[in-house]
C-alpha cells in the first residue's frame, strides 16, 4: 500500500498502525537545521508525508499605504495580499500587525475596499502544476486556507472593532463577514478543482481557557459561513478531507464543527483539553492533528520525555486510526534541537515496526 493510501485511510478512521506526521520550524531552527544537515528543504530531508502549500499569489499593485497613517508607516513594513500590514518586531519572526479599516465607519468604505479578486489574484494554473508534482512524491497535499473568517475579518478591522460590529452593528459586520465569506468559497472551489486532499481551514476563536465570545454568538456569525465553504469544497470533491484549526480550549463548538464537516481537528492544545479525553469522546467521528505541547513538552522536556510524550500519544491517540502526531503550533527558539529529533526518532520507529 502506498503511503498516500496509509495517510488517507488513517485520517479517515479506516486503519490503524502508521502514523503520519507533520512539524513547523521557526526561523531560528531552520537555521540549526541547515548547519546540521546542509542547504535542504526539511520537510524534504525528513521525508514528511503532509505537505501544505498555499496558492501563489500574483501580487496585484495596489497603494495599501492609504489606508494606515504616516506613524503607522515607519522602519520595515510589508503588506499581505488582503491589505493587512506587517511590522517588523523585536522577537524572532513576530511581527506587528497594521488594521487597514480600523477607521471605517461607513458601508460605503468597505464597498470601496479592495478585496482580493480569486480569479485575478491568484495562479491556480500553477498550483494544480505544485499539487501534482506533490503527489508523485507520494506525499498528501494539504491547501492551507486558515485564517479563514474570524482571523482575516478582525486583521483587517482590528479585533476590537470587529466584536464591536458584531454586538452593534450587524450592517457593516454581516457585511464585511459574507465578503469574506464569498471569497474564501471561492478559493474553497478552487483548491478542490486543484485536487488537494485535504483543505486546512480555522479561525482562533478560543483563549486556553475558554471561547472569546460566546458559543452562540460564534454559531450566529461563524458557524453556517463555515458551512458554506466546507460545503463548496465538497460539492466539487465530496472525498476533500476538511481539516479545522483552532488554538485554545473550543470544546463547546466541537460538536458544531462535527456537524458543519470539518473531518480533523488541529491542534489539541494538551495545555487547555486533554487530548485523550477529547479522543475518547469523539473519536467515533473526528480525527486529530497535533497533541504534542509546543508550550511544555516540547520546549521545556528533556529528550527522554519527549519520547515518552510521543510514544503514549501515538499508542492512545492512534487507536483506530484518525491520528497525526504534531507539535500543536510552529516549533519556536526556545525547543532545543535534540527534543525535535526524539520526536522524529519516535515516528521513524513507529513507522519502520
Amino acid at each position: 500500500m502506498k503511503r498516500r493510501e496509509l495517510v488517507l485511510k488513517s485520517l479517515r478512521r479506516e486503519a490503524e498502525g502508521y502514523i503520519p506526521f507533520e512539524m513547523n520550524l521557526c526561523p531560528s531552527l531552520v537555521k540549526k537545521f541547515k548547519e546540521k544537515y546542509g542547504d535542504v528543504d526539511y520537510a524534504e530531508y525528513f521525508d514528511m508525508p503532509y505537505r501544505f502549500i498555499v496558492v501563489p499569489n500574483k501580487k496585484r499593485k495596489i497603494d495599501w499605504t492609504k489606508y494606515f497613517n504616516k506613524e503607522e508607516l515607519t522602519g520595515d513594513y510589508y503588506f499581505t495580499e488582503w491589505g493587512v500590514g506587517h511590522k517588523k518586531g523585536d522577537v524572532e519572526h513576530f511581527t506587528r500587525m497594521m488594521h487597514p479599516m480600523k477607521d471605517f465607519e461607513t458601508l460605503d468604505e468597505f464597498q470601496n475596499y479592495p478585496y482580493p479578486d480569486v480569479t485575478r489574484d491568484f495562479d491556480w494554473v500553477k498550483l494544480k502544476k505544485i499539487v501534482e508534482e506533490l503527489k508523485v512524491k507520494d506525499v498528501i497535499v494539504v491547501a492551507s486556507m486558515a485564517i479563514t473568517i474570524f482571523e482575516i475579518g478582525w486583521y483587517l478591522r482590528s479585533m476590537d472593532k470587529l466584536m464591536i460590529d458584531m454586538m452593534m452593528d450587524e450592517t457593516l459586520a454581516n457585511y464585511h463577514l459574507d465578503k469574506i465569506t464569498e471569497i474564501r468559497c471561492e478559493m474553497a472551489e478552487n483548491y478542490a478543482l486543484s485536487d488537494v486532499d485535504v483543505l486546512h481551514i480555522g479561525d482562533d476563536v478560543s483563549t486556553q481557557l475558554d471561547m472569546m465570545m460566546s458559543p452562540k454568538l460564534w454559531a450566529k456569525h461563524f458557524k453556517t459561513r463555515l458551512k458554506k465553504i466546507i460545503d463548496a469544497a465538497k460539492s466539487i470533491n465530496p472525498d476533500i478531507i476538511i481539516d479545522y484549526h483552532g488554538d485554545g480550549n473550543l470544546q463547546k463548538i466541537i460538536p458544531d464543527l462535527i456537524e458543519i464537516g470539518v473531518d480533523v481537528l488541529n491542534p489539541v492544545q494538551p495545555e487547555c483539553m486533554n487530548p485523550f479525553e477529547i479522543k475518547e469522546k469523539y473519536g467515533d467521528r473526528l480525527s486529530f492533528r497535533g497533541g504534542l505541547g509546543t508550550q511544555t513538552t516540547m520546549p521545556f522536556g528533556t529528550p527522554d520525555e519527549v519520547r515518552k510524550k510521543c510514544i503514549e500519544l501515538i499508542e492512545n491517540m492512534g487507536k483506530g486510526g484518525g491520528f497525526i502526531l504534531a507539535p500543536t503550533h510552529m516549533l519556536e527558539p526556545e525547543v532545543p534541537w535534540e527534543n525535535v529529533e526524539a520526536m522524529l526518532e519516535v515516528i521513524k520507529e513507529y513507522q519502520n515496526k
